[in-house]
């Protein structure tokens, strides 16, 4: 099957095949045809299954040139509206329709501009909530509603604002919602705000035969050492290491860097700037080796890794499953190696109960021993109080503005 079997512009056909797109995915195949007929869809589908362009081709399909406010797309984070924008525009590239980009943490009055005369919108929640609180846009004739990534924004707290937001278009609207898992919040989207709405669940993106899973057993003040020898020993391109906390994603890219590693990494402390720079950097093949939080696990795109590693696990998991996630792609090959210490058992277990998972044990190397510098404690005493370290509290707000 090709997208010419959906009867699609010849103008998208032409950006499509500029961009090597040419038979769809799994997703894109269930999705275009019922889109295209006014359907509201649910899909179920895994990071890099193709659900952008499943949702931007049957849009832009329908969107009237000069006719501002008719898409609305919401993420979760600031990377993933970036990179559905780019795609979108990409796709896009022959005809006449605008898309801009809306997030927080930068000015609003380049956003406030775009809005006046887009026909598609690209936002995060928290920022498209204040930008209709304060009528900057009235989005209140828009023709398609879509929430990518929705169970991974039920979990950072956006129901409020999505629900707010919601309630300031029509009702006429066609609602497209993808998500990785169907979680309670997600069905209450469902059932308040879609009409008979057609449920799609694509096959895992990642085949089993192109991607190896292992674990090794190390203890805590060994595992450093084991990951730089992993990373000597591994025939490694673009290598993802994944932690579970901020502090242990800097400590680790710093001792990489103090033991020869050019390594670079990326949370969610880090400034919209200064996370954009890092992606594309990786991304261009730049840097080579990336420690990261869940922040990269979900929500921004990387491309071409060929290793994952869990240098910790998180308390979730489906982390474990976005994580992995990020390697076997498009066809590719790929590794997704666990360094298992005594505390992460038990989440391993439960990795092992919810999912269908192949993970293969295997013996530690000899390995030489390397230093850790975990950093200088801070002395609590010192300087005196200084109040709630904690910031101010913007109290009693409607929205979790991220």
């Amino acid at each position: 099957m090709t997208f010419e079997t959906f009867g699609i512009k010849p103008e998208l056909l032409k950006s499509l095949k500029e961009m090597g797109i040419v038979e769809p995915t799994l997703i894109q195949k269930d999705a275009i045809p019922l889109i295209k007929e006014g359907r509201d869809v649910i899909g179920k589908s895994k990071t890099g299954s193709g659900k952008t362009a499943a949702f931007a081709i049957p849009i832009l399909e329908k969107i009237i040139p000069g006719k501002e406010s008719q898409a609305l797309i919401l993420a979760p984070t600031r990377e993933l509206a970036v990179q559905i924008a780019k795609e979108i525009e990409a796709i896009a590239k022959y005809t006449s329709i605008s898309v801009v980009t809306v997030y927080g943490g930068v000015s609003y009055n380049p956003q406030i501009n775009g809005l006046k005369k887009c026909e598609i919108i690209v936002a995060t929640p928290g920022r498209m909530a204040d930008h209709i609180e304060k009528r900057h846009v009235d989005i209140s004739k828009l023709s398609f509603f879509v929430l990518d990534e929705a169970d991974k924004m039920s979990n950072m707290g956006f129901l409020e604002d999505i629900s707010y937001i919601l309630d300031h278009t029509p009702q006429s609207q066609q609602m497209l919602l993808f998500s990785a898992t169907i979680s309670k919040d997600v069905n209450f989207l469902r059932d308040n705000y879609m009409t008979n709405s057609a449920e799609l669940e694509a096959e895992e993106f990642v085949e089993e035969d192109l991607l190896k899973q292992y674990y090794y057993n190390v203890s805590p003040h060994e595992k450093f050492s084991f990951l730089v020898h992993l990373l000597e020993k591994e025939e490694t391109g673009q290598v993802l290491i994944f932690c579970s906390k901020r502090s242990t994603v800097e400590l680790v890219a710093k001792n990489l860097r103090t033991n020869g590693v050019k390594a670079d990494c990326i949370h969610g402390k880090l400034s919209q700037h200064k996370r954009l720079q890092i992606i594309e950097n990786y991304n261009k093949g730049r840097q080579k080796v990336l420690v990261a939080s869940a922040v990269a696990a979900r929500g921004i795109h990387v491309d071409g890794v060929t290793h994952v590693f869990n240098y910790d696990l998180s308390q979730d998991p489906e982390e474990y499953i976005h994580r992995i996630g990020r390697t076997a792609r498009a066809g590719d090959s790929g590794k997704a190696i666990t360094l298992l210490s005594n505390n992460d058992h038990d989440i391993f277990s439960a990795i092992h109960h919810n999912y269908d998972v192949k993970i293969e044990l295997l013996p530690l190397d000899k390995f030489k021993r390397l230093n850790f510098d975990a950093g200088q404690r801070r002395n609590p005493t010192r300087g005196g109080p200084r109040g709630d370290s904690r910031g101010g509290s913007r109290g009693g707000g409607r929205y979790n503005r991220r």
